[in-house]
């Protein structure tokens, strides 16, 4: 089997080519993403769901650490990527899988201190988003809430992407990943629904969550293995499944462009900071830096934002429209020692051709629709 820096020459291909005009639009790449598919699945031992849940997690290996880290093996890779899966029995499986590349095959972009909470840099620029006339439509109405106390977006009609540390905390499953609910925000009825809902313009409507159970959860290996303690952050994503459909506007995927390619070279996102509770929180902010696997930035965000899908909205050649997609998954705080002097920015996993592969699968079921990142 080849060595995966071939793999990468092959993945890393983007079809189009980012003209440098300044009358051209920021337009997503199209990739041809490899194919990732199930080889065998094992039952294990039913987890105890015995770990403190954490909303958010540290890593002191910063964009210098990761960058000078050897390329993993092909073997390796496989590994990373195969993935347990929850059921809401409480049952556990574990699937090995296979990485293909097709012909004309193309796209995979990727490879302190800890403190209490996430870093404020300077003047807070956190937007809360209030009233139904926001909250419920998109994007931020694709922003859901966790029980386990994570933000989590909505990625097809039953699915729900967030980060692996608010299921898992890379040795066990947290407390209460079993009976896993994801709330959406709605307005609270007045009068038990009778009657016209008349607000004060003046103040915010009220919101209540309603919650939906989750069916089952995957989570890629190189998460739950415990390698997120050496290989940083790069596997901190994980899928939920609901038990029914959510009947909102969902956000897509996509593979993560470079950051010179970003819009302004700016991502988004929203989620529920704990500091502000009951609110949906927006924000944006430049990218600093980047990884195979990771965005750098120092977007204000306090825990509970983990989880968050990041998104950017660029020209979709081939719909001849602007679409948002979610490039990656906010995960958590990292102090990094730039030539000697301590930096620290809040740290965003990228949705790399690979991983695009795989989310995607688990999605759709079928290779077939998931060749297009």
């Amino acid at each position: 089997m080849a060595a995966l820096s071939t793999l990468i020459l092959l993945l890393c291909a983007a079809k189009d080519v980012m003209p440098s005009s300044p009358h051209w639009k920021p337009t997503w790449p199209s990739y041809r993403v490899p194919v990732i598919l199930p080889q065998s699945t094992l039952n294990l031992d039913k987890p105890q769901f015995d770990a403190e849940a954490r909303l958010e997690v540290v890593s002191p290996c910063g964009p210098a650490c990761h960058k000078s880290s050897p390329l993993p093996t092909y073997e390796e890779v496989k590994n990373y990527l195969s993935y347990e899966t929850l059921y809401a029995n409480g049952s556990l499986t574990e699937t090995e899988v296979g990485i293909y590349i097709l012909s004309n095959g193309g796209g995979d972009g990727s490879r302190g201190r800890s403190r209490t909470k996430r870093q404020i840099y300077g003047y807070d620029s956190r937007f809360s988003i209030f009233g139904k006339d926001f909250l419920l439509n998109y994007p931020f109405s694709t922003s859901v809430k966790l029980s386990t106390g994570c933000t989590g977006t909505l990625v097809a009609e039953k699915h729900v992407l967030t980060a692996a540390h608010c299921i898992h905390d890379g040795k066990s499953y947290v407390k209460g990943a079993q009976k896993l609910r994801v709330g959406f925000l709605r307005p609270k009825q007045k009068d038990g629904g009778k009657g016209p809902n008349i607000t004060n313009s003046a103040m915010p409507e009220k919101m209540k969550f309603q919650w939906i159970r989750v069916k089952r959860t995957h989570v890629p290996k190189g998460w739950i293995k415990g390698n997120a303690n050496d290989i940083g952050m790069d596997y901190d994503y994980a899928l939920l499944e609901l038990k029914k459909p959510h009947k909102r506007k969902f956000m897509k995927i996509g593979v993560s462009p470079p950051a010179r390619h970003l819009p302004g070279g700016r991502i988004h996102f929203s989620g529920y900071d704990n500091d502000r509770p009951g609110n949906l929180v927006y924000r944006f902010c430049d990218v600093k830096d980047e990884t195979y696997d990771l965005l750098y930035q120092q977007c204000d965000a306090q825990p509970g934002a983990s989880g968050s899908g990041v998104y950017v909205r660029m020209w979709k050649r081939q719909n001849h429209k602007w679409e948002r997609k979610i490039i990656g998954i906010f995960s958590g705080h990292q102090w990094v020692d730039m030539n000697g002097t301590p930096q620290d920015f809040n740290v965003a996993v990228r949705i790399t051709p690979l991983k695009y592969a795989q989310i995607c699968y688990w999605i759709k079921g079928n290779y077939l629709d998931c060749r297009e990142g």
